[in-house]
C-alpha cells in the first residue's frame, strides 16, 4: 500500500471518482471529478485520507452516518451524498447514454426522472445481535461492519418513525450473534417485515408474535417466505387495483418511481386490445394494463403469480387477464406464440432478457416496452431487437434508488 496525491478526472459506474496514474486507473470512493486527494492505494483501491482541493459540486451530505468521518461510520447505504444535484443527476442519465453507445445504439435520451429523500418504501436492512443490544442498519462500504442508524433520509417516515418497533421485533426473533436481514415494505396496513437468516426456535416465535401484537403499524412478519403473523394482510395498488405480495415479494423501491414507468409503459401500448407482460411479478404493469387491454401475464414465481392472479379476480372493472408459470430465461415465448399480441411488456432481472429479445425480434409484435434495472444487459436487450427492425422510439432513466449508483430505464420500441 502507498499515499498518493492525485486529481480525479471522472465518476466510474460504481459512483467512485477515477484517478489514472502510472499503474493505471485507481477507483476512490467519496471523491468527485476535479478534486486534488490524498489517497491510501492498494492496486486499483483509492481509500481517501484527505481533500485537498475540493470540487465546486461538493454538498454536505444530509446524513450524519454517511461518508468517511460519519458520527457512527461509513453507512454503505448510500454511495453520493457529497454529490450536488446536478452532478449527480448527470452521473444517473449518463450511465444509460453510456451502456447504449457502447452497444452502437444513440437514440434519444430523455432527462432523468429524479429521486427525493423519504420516497423509499421498500429497505432491506441488516441486523445483528450483540451483548449489549440489536445493531439495526446498513453494512459499512466494502465490510460486513453495520453501521447502526437512527435515521434514514432516503427511507419513508413511515418506515422511520417504526425503527425502534422494527428493531424490537429484530431482537426477539434473533437467538445468536449472526447477521441477518430484514427487507421491509411500507404498505397501505402497515410495515411487512420479511426476515432472511435465522433459526427460529419455538422461544423466538413466541417472543415474536408478543412483540407485534405489542405495537402498532405491523402488517405481516415473515421468515423465509413463512408467515410467522399476519394482524393484517400487507397491501399495496397498483392504479386502483390492491394486491397483498406474498412474503420478501419483488415491488418496486419507491411509488413515484413506479408510477412513473407505468405511465411511460401506458402511454406507448396506447390502444392495444390484447398484451403479454412477460416478468409480470405481482401485476405492476399487467393490472394497470388490464384497465384498457386483455393481459396474458407470464412469470417463474408462482406466489408472485397467485397474488396477481388473485387480484386480477377480485377486481371489478378489468378486462381478462389470463397468467401462466414459466422461467422465462430457460423457456421464452417463442415467436409464433407472441405473434397474437399488439404489444409486449417486459421487466426482467439484472440478468436481462436476452433469450426472450431473439424470440420478440421474430416475431413482428407492433409494439414493445422494455423495462430495466440494468443500462448494459438492457443496450444488450435492445441491440438484438434494434438489429431485427425495432425503432427505439424513446429511452427514460429513472433513479428510484438515491444517493446510489443504482439506475431504472424504461425503453420504447416500434416494428
Amino acid at each position: 500500500m502507498s499515499t498518493e496525491i492525485v486529481t480525479i478526472g471522472r465518476l466510474g459506474a460504481q459512483g467512485d471518482g477515477i484517478a489514472q496514474t502510472e499503474a493505471g486507473p485507481v477507483y476512490a470512493p467519496f471523491t468527485l471529478p476535479g478534486e486534488l486527494v490524498a489517497l491510501a492505494v492498494n492496486k486499483a483501491h483509492g481509500t481517501l485520507i484527505a481533500l485537498k482541493e475540493a470540487s465546486a459540486q461538493r454538498v454536505e451530505p444530509p446524513c450524519r452516518h454517511f461518508g468517511p468521518e460519519g458520527v457512527n461510520g461509513t453507512c454503505g447505504g448510500c454511495s453520493l451524498q457529497h454529490a450536488a444535484d446536478g452532478l449527480y443527476h448527470a452521473f444517473k442519465r449518463q450511465l444509460v447514454v453510456d451502456a447504449l453507445r457502447a452497444k452502437g445504439l444513440e437514440p434519444e435520451i430523455a432527462p432523468l426522472i429524479i429521486a427525493r429523500p423519504g420516497e423509499r418504501r421498500r429497505v432491506v436492512f441488516t441486523a445483528r445481535r450483540t451483548e449489549k443490544e440489536l445493531l439495526l442498519g446498513f453494512n459499512q462500504a466494502e465490510s460486513h461492519h453495520i453501521v447502526a442508524i437512527g435515521e434514514c433520509p432516503i427511507s419513508s417516515p413511515g418506515i422511520v418513525s417504526r425503527l425502534a418497533t422494527i428493531r424490537k421485533i429484530a431482537s426477539a426473533m434473533a437467538s445468536n450473534a449472526e447477521p441477518f436481514r430484514i427487507t421491509v415494505l411500507e404498505t397501505a396496513t402497515g410495515l411487512d417485515l420479511a426476515f432472511e437468516g435465522i433459526k427460529l426456535g419455538d422461544r423466538q416465535r413466541r417472543a415474536t408474535v408478543e412483540a407485534v401484537l405489542g405495537e402498532r403499524g405491523i402488517a405481516r412478519v415473515s421468515l423465509n417466505g413463512e408467515i410467522i403473523i399476519e394482524p393484517v394482510k400487507p397491501s399495496i395498488d397498483f392504479g386502483g387495483v390492491p394486491v397483498s405480495p406474498p412474503p420478501g415479494a419483488f415491488t418496486q423501491a419507491t411509488r413515484p418511481a413506479e408510477e412513473a414507468m407505468a405511465k411511460l409503459v401506458l402511454n406507448h401500448l396506447g390502444k392495444a386490445k390484447r398484451v403479454a407482460d412477460l416478468f409480470s411479478g405481482i401485476g405492476t404493469f399487467a393490472l394497470r394494463i388490464a384497465r384498457t387491454a386483455r393481459v396474458h401475464a407470464v412469470e417463474g414465481d408462482d406466489k408472485a403469480l397467485k397474488a396477481l392472479d388473485f387480484a386480477a379476480r377480485n377486481t371489478q372493472g378489468l378486462k381478462p387477464v389470463t397468467v401462466e408459470k414459466r422461467d422465462l430465461f430457460r423457456r421464452p415465448m417463442m415467436a409464433q406464440e407472441l405473434k397474437v399480441f399488439d404489444a409486449i411488456v417486459f421487466d426482467p432481472p439484472r440478468a436481462g432478457a436476452e433469450a426472450q429479445c431473439h424470440e420478440l425480434a421474430r416475431s413482428g409484435v407492433k409494439k414493445i416496452a422494455a423495462v430495466s434495472c440494468n443500462p448494459v444487459t438492457l443496450a444488450r436487450d435492445l441491440s438484438i431487437l434494434a438489429s431485427a427492425g425495432y425503432r427505439i422510439t424513446s429511452v427514460t432513466p429513472i433513479d428510484q434508488f438515491l444517493w446510489s449508483a443504482h439506475v431504472e430505464a424504461v425503453a420504447t420500441l416500434e416494428k
